[in-house]
């Protein structure tokens, strides 16, 4: 995920058939999402929307850096 992606989290989703879903666009805040979603009612109503949160999850390599303890870590030099 862009570093762009990590800093809109709100996801407005289409849901397409064959249990697909697709992402239409992301925001910031959520009122800019519900805005968003309202207009995309009126000019697609037919279409099936929802809002989601999409919090971005660290890479697996950032995770197991994190979790080294400190003892491992080289010492300081005085």
């Amino acid at each position: 995920m862009t570093y762009k992606d990590q800093l809109s989290p709100w996801c407005i989703i289409r849901y397409l058939p064959k249990l697909q879903r697709l992402v239409v666009c992301r925001h910031r805040r959520r009122n800019d999402a519900e805005d968003h979603l309202r207009l995309l009612q009126r000019m697609i109503p037919h279409a099936s929307y929802s809002i989601i949160f999409d919090p971005t999850l660290d890479s697996p390599e950032a995770t197991l850096k994190s979790e080294q303890p400190l003892e491992e870590a080289s010492p300081l030099v005085n």
